[in-house]
């Protein structure tokens, strides 16, 4: 990184102005988006007192902004979907603070995008900026998490770490019959009938864009949105200001899946897209009913993605379940430094093994796949 480059922290998006996170993003990925990022901070879904105080890094140059990245500075690793509670642990029982932590990613959403927004920087030329603003300050370290893969050698005391995601690849289908003509007989006998069940219990299903959600099917999702936190028994993340504030910004793609049973609402499922790739996001329901998720959740949106000629969908983290629905094993990966000299051997044996371990798994999880060439 050139030595005229200026490395500095704000605390609050708003502190730079929108046209330059709009000028430096490459992408038209709704997550690192201003609107989005800027919705999160107003409607108080993050901020300090929910531990996670906005600390964004900004690259200047001859007083030009060349460079953002969203950071927030955590005391608890909720949200994050990287998980290193096991490395908080290991901090505890030997009396060091794990937390405060660095970490660059879209709070609550583990989608791989373009986490540092410049063309004239790499993330790897942050490296040591990010270390050093650690070293300055009580911070113990730094993650940039769902980011592409970096294709260098990393430093002795940079970890990486992998997990692995299910996602449907657009082979240029032409419908939902195209597509499971690649299944098994078997595997598409199971899929057709599990939509067929849909009908057959008397469900009816109406999807909305954003322009098109009105108040009360934005009360339904946060009501099934709650519920879904709830039954786990933690409070949901996000307030129903921020998806209000989105709702109202036409300029956010948004797609809300609605499931009736012909006296009431009972199930939703909210999905971001762009112009490439559809993202499934949030999921509840009032009432359970057989197959309803894989269809609100699943099936539709590969239609949606047919349809619309979009390239890739991301259902969301975890779920072996999508295998048998197309859905393939991808790799995610995140990077990681540690303060704390004495845990880096330790930290990076464990990496290393994780990575092994998901290797293997991704692999594994092809081999389940439902396609005929799987036989």
């Amino acid at each position: 990184m050139n030595s005229d480059v200026t490395i500095r922290f704000i605390d609050s998006i708003d502190k730079v102005p929108s046209c330059n996170w709009q000028k430096l993003t490459r992408s038209n990925t709704p997550f690192n988006q201003y609107s989005l990022l800027n919705a999160l901070e107003k409607s108080q879904s993050v901020s300090a007192k929910q531990g996670w105080q906005a600390h964004h890094l900004v690259a200047t140059s001859d007083n030009e902004v060349i460079g953002l990245m969203p950071m927030y500075l955590k005391n608890h690793s909720w949200g994050e979907y990287v998980f290193d509670w096991d490395w908080a642990e290991a901090y505890h029982r030997n009396g060091i603070d794990y937390y405060p932590k660095l970490v660059a990613t879209i709070p609550f959403t583990p989608v791989t995008c373009e986490k540092l927004l410049s063309s004239q920087l790499e993330i790897q030329q942050l490296f040591s900026s990010l270390t050093k603003h650690c070293n300055q300050t009580n911070i113990n370290s730094w993650h940039i998490l769902y980011c592409q893969a970096l294709d260098i050698p990393l430093p002795e005391n940079i970890f990486q770490r992998n997990t692995v995601q299910f996602h449907w690849f657009n082979q240029g289908y032409k419908t939902f019959d195209d597509f499971l003509l690649k299944f098994t007989s078997r595997k598409r006998k199971n899929t057709l009938k599990e939509r067929c069940s849909i009908a057959q219990q008397g469900i009816s299903i109406r999807q909305l864009k954003t322009d098109e959600i009105s108040k009360q099917d934005l009360d339904f999702f946060y009501l099934t949105y709650q519920l879904t936190y709830l039954k786990r028994g933690h409070q949901p993340h996000l307030s129903y200001a921020f998806f209000e504030l989105l709702v109202k910004d036409t300029n956010n793609k948004l797609l809300l899946n609605i499931a009736n049973d012909g006296h009431e609402d009972v199930a939703c499922a909210l999905f971001f897209y762009d112009d490439q790739q559809l993202y499934g996001r949030y999921w509840g329901c009032t009432k359970s009913y057989k197959n309803l998720h894989f269809e609100l959740c699943y099936y539709l949106g590969i239609e949606f993605c047919i349809e619309n000629k979009l390239s890739r969908f991301n259902p969301g983290t975890q779920g072996e379940h999508k295998i048998s629905r197309g859905f393939e094993p991808v790799l995610t990966h995140s990077y990681h430094w540690v303060k704390h000299s004495g845990f880096q051997s330790a930290i990076k044996q464990f990496c290393k093994q994780e990575q092994h371990h998901m290797l293997t798994h991704q692999q594994q999880c092809r081999s389940k796949l439902p396609f005929k060439n799987n036989e």
